[in-house]
């Protein structure tokens, strides 16, 4: 037989044969590496479109488009408008409301405009921190419940040499396979969730920066229209 099938029985036979605690443990980690893998590859895909609808977004907008053409675009599509076309469209609606008020200052209107931007930012960072949350919690506690499994089986070991008069390997190997194990799947559920929860923290912290630069910019061109609207 193949020396990695054997090392693979082995490996299963440990499993199937742990404790019950350990094997919870086990359990748990297994559900919480694939949760997590699932979280990483729809945040990846999330943050890739997220990054290309802003360069599009900045790519017409800068082009010299007609603010509001652009505008009337946005509102009509059949989804909201999301990322930086929808803190346009939320700032450009408030701009336009403010303006029809005959005594309202240009200030007032820029200082009501940057308030409904800063709403719609909030909601696009709410939207880029899903599942950042959980991907810090599988790799800040997954080495600790592997830990628990680890200490558990340690302890079966202890009671095996505790039983026999004549402690040998083969009374405490078992225990202390099991307690790599979970060791082992706890730190391969671990790993993988910090790697992608700093890497995409990265990533959003990035994408919110050049929100908030859009945001400034936009509401410098509003504020120089609503000045020349009441010169």
């Amino acid at each position: 037989m193949d020396i990695t099938a054997t090392e693979g029985i082995a490996m299963w036979s440990l499993v199937r044969n742990a404790s019950l605690p350990v094997q919870l443990v086990m359990l748990m980690l297994l559900a919480a590496s694939v949760l997590s893998w699932t979280m990483i590859f729809r945040k990846w895909f999330a943050l890739k479109s997220a990054n290309q609808v802003a360069d599009r977004f900045e790519t017409k907008f800068w082009s010299g488009a007609n603010i509001n053409q652009m505008f009337i675009e946005q509102s009509k599509k059949e989804t909201n408008a999301t990322g930086m076309a929808s803190i346009f469209v939320e700032g450009f609606r408030e701009y336009k409301r403010l303006s029809q008020e005959s005594r309202i200052e240009p200030m007032d209107i820029l200082e009501g405009v940057q308030r409904a931007m800063r709403v719609a930012l909030s909601r696009e960072i709410d939207y880029l921190e899903t599942h950042l949350s959980f991907l810090a919690t599988v790799g800040s506690t997954s080495p600790y419940v592997g830990l628990f499994g680890t200490v558990w089986g340690i302890m079966n070991s202890f009671r095996s040499l505790g039983m026999v008069q004549q402690a040998t390997i083969a009374h405490v190997a078992p225990g202390i396979a099991e307690a790599l194990i979970a060791t082992a799947i706890g730190l391969f559920a671990a790993i993988p969730a910090v790697i992608a929860y700093n890497r995409y923290s990265n990533k959003v912290e990035r994408l919110v920066t050049r929100y908030e630069i859009f945001m400034q910019e936009f509401a410098s061109i509003l504020q120089r229209q609503a000045y020349a609207a009441r010169a």
